[in-house]
């Protein structure tokens, strides 16, 4: 069983859903991300999203663009992202954690050798924004070898033929975004995402998990009342942008656990108001 999958059971048992935040590695700094993550455990984070930084991010606003460019700046690549891991699992060997990126990096260093280096640095599932799941056998075969999890998008326009082949190729959870545009662009219809958890739920036979446009706590409360996981990115790379070196921790961790408490009120059914 992956830990993403424990992740999930171990909520489920105790009647409560996941919170998983979205950093992008390497912003503010490099030296900063190992930090920022342990940070984000500290502050309730049951798996952890990081991105991997590329030149043009297609799914993501210009908040994550933002991101992507400040990390870019500093030399990050895809083999550092991976050294980040590394020592995050120094310290922490049991929350999940989720490399979500774009095919192009990875295919520059070879998918399976990137498969192999993922397992290797204690990555539990990957999410290539670009590869979609009519064409992702071989993306999803290199990472079930290697003891990790495929994670698939899904939108509110995906066809009944694309959710069932998302099924066959899924495991972990699946990735529900919940607008039509990039991150961070709307704010989202809950009434909308909670009629549809249902059928992907069943059609996927994995959990759910929602993002785009989650900014506060209400919204996250309001979204774990229906799915069983809350993804926020954008909002926390908003106060990674207004914050210092020296405040970026006590900031994101004040914002993470505000998100935390939102998703354990939905998770009992009272999301705050």
């Amino acid at each position: 069983m992956s830990k993403i999958q424990a992740t999930f059971e171990r909520l489920q048992s105790q009647g409560r859903k996941a919170l998983i935040p979205f950093i992008t590695a390497g912003d503010p700094d490099p030296a900063l991300t190992v930090p920022l993550m342990h940070t984000l455990v500290e502050a309730g984070a049951d798996i952890i999203e990081l991105g991997v930084p590329f030149s043009d991010p297609m799914a993501d606003g210009p908040t994550i663009q933002r991101a992507s460019e400040r990390a870019l700046a500093k030399g990050v690549s895809l083999r550092q992202v991976l050294g980040m891991v590394a020592s995050f699992r120094a310290d922490d060997n049991v929350t999940p954690v989720v490399l979500m990126g774009y095919a192009n990096p990875i295919e520059a260093m070879g998918l399976d050798i990137f498969a192999e280096a993922a397992f290797d640095a204690g990555v539990d599932g990957v999410l290539v924004v670009d590869y979609p799941p009519e064409e992702g056998e071989a993306f999803a075969q290199a990472m079930n070898a290697n003891a990790l999890d495929p994670i698939f998008l899904l939108a509110p326009t995906s066809t009944p033929e694309r959710i069932a082949r998302v099924g066959e190729l899924a495991s972990g959870y699946v990735y529900y975004v919940s607008l039509k545009g990039v991150t961070g662009s709307a704010a989202l219809d809950v009434a909308s995402v909670a009629a549809r958890i249902p059928e992907l739920r069943a059609a996927t036979g994995v959990p759910v998990g929602v993002g785009f446009g989650i900014r506060d706590a209400a919204t996250a409360g309001a979204v774990a009342a229906c799915a069983d996981a809350v993804v926020v990115g954008s909002r926390i790379i908003e106060e990674i942008e207004r914050s210092t070196p020296d405040t970026v921790c006590t900031r994101v961790k004040t914002l993470v656990a505000d998100l935390r408490a939102g998703v354990d009120a939905g998770s009992c059914g009272t999301p705050p108001a």
